[in-house]
């Protein structure tokens, strides 16, 4: 089948929905509903967040250290299959632990969209002469909070419980599988066209300081992302309500990797990233301050608007530096994103058993992402 530019970019995009959006961010939206239906404590959906942030590593470490193409495009079509099997699985179960293994699992997965797709697309891009950018691919994230959103809210309007959410995602996943499945980019159509790239490695005190920044973003990620309907939803004058803000999140989402890709290009990648750091340590903390509904909104949208634009835009660096095999620094700096997504949630869930509410986890969220601002300021002032 002949790929084309729109076909790589949709088989991303699907790709994302199925190993990112059902695999991880619908496990956002069922906490409340899993709480409520399942017998999931607080302390429980923590350390289940924190396990499939741990699959979630495990699976960029693989494609990290995978150097044939091959094996990694074989990898993907596995990540597909097994993000509808642990979805569809958990509803045999209430049991934490073997939730936990599922969690891990589509974790994994996660690597499938995110960082084997987004190195065979950029490399297809770069060996077919189109801008080496992600913008389009990282829209998928937001595409598929929206998805997800959208199909849970439906289910509720149903009043479905937590298992049958979760045979409809499966279901979802199974579907939208099909295009990721047959229009993302062989490796043996890479070598139809002959393109000589060189790779341009950062200094190892520029890889030093923009992982500690990615670390940093991945902290932040991690807890607004996962917890952010079950904030929403604590507050009594906005029960019902956490569904829609992760829409909303979403929504913001999909154009962003797009907008800060042209601020980048007006800017550089770095001070772009400072503007994105700064926004989103902003949209973290404002919950905290007040939890009306406009500022919830405000929140959301500022969020969405920055956590996929510092995914997109250091990915999307990393790449330009490897253009031979873009996801060899992909990974490495995924790995340091991830490792934050592992730590986060833990002490949010302590936090939040002892406070009896999110407002320290999101304190302490805000503050890394603002030391995350300084490693780059840092970086910024080294490169000139």
């Amino acid at each position: 089948m002949t790929i084309t530019k729109t076909r790589a970019y949709l088989a991303g995009i699907c790709s994302i929905i199925v190993t990112v959006g059902v695999a991880r961010f619908s496990y956002s939206l069922l906490i409340p509903i899993m709480q409520n239906g399942a017998g999931l404590t607080e302390l429980g959906s923590g350390w289940l967040a924190t396990s499939n942030f741990m699959g979630y590593m495990f699976g960029v470490f693989i494609a990290a250290n995978m150097h044939n193409l091959n094996h990694k495009y074989n990898l993907h079509h596995i990540y597909l299959i097994l993000s509808f099997i642990t979805s569809a699985a958990m509803v045999l179960t209430s049991n934490v632990y073997v939730w936990a293994l599922l969690r891990f699992i589509a974790g994994t997965c996660g690597a499938g969209g995110f960082i084997i797709a987004s190195g065979l697309i950029l490399k297809w891009l770069v060996n077919n002469n189109h801008r080496a950018e992600l913008g389009i691919h990282f829209a998928g994230a937001g595409i598929s909070i929206v998805a997800t959103s959208l199909l849970v809210e439906h289910m509720l309007d149903m009043e479905s419980n937590w298992q049958q959410q979760w045979i409809a995602l499966a279901v979802m996943a199974a579907v939208i599988a099909i295009p990721a499945w047959l229009w993302m980019p062989h490796p043996s159509a890479q070598q139809q066209i002959k393109v000589t790239k060189k790779d341009n490695p950062p200094t190892k005190t520029f890889k030093l300081l923009i992982m500690l920044a990615y670390f940093c973003a991945g902290y932040g990620y991690a807890v607004s992302s996962t917890f952010i309907v079950d904030i929403v939803e604590r507050v009594d004058s906005l029960k019902g309500q956490g569904s829609f803000a992760f829409l909303l999140l979403g929504i913001a989402a999909i154009p962003a990797a797009l907008i800060w890709d042209r601020i980048a290009r007006r800017t550089g990648f770095i001070k772009a990233l400072i503007a994105a750091y700064t926004l989103q340590a902003i949209g973290i903390v404002l919950p905290t301050l007040s939890n009306t509904l406009p500022v919830i909104i405000i929140s959301v949208l500022l969020f969405g608007g920055t956590f996929i634009a510092c995914v997109s835009l250091v990915l999307t660096m990393a790449g330009n530096f490897y253009p031979s095999n873009p996801a060899r620094f992909m990974g490495t700096m995924t790995l340091a994103y991830g490792a934050a997504q592992i730590i986060a949630p833990i002490p949010s869930g302590y936090l939040l058993t002892y406070f009896g509410n999110y407002n320290m986890a999101l304190y302490l969220s805000a503050f890394i992402v603002m030391i995350g601002t300084l490693f780059l300021l840092w970086l910024l002032k080294r490169s000139k």
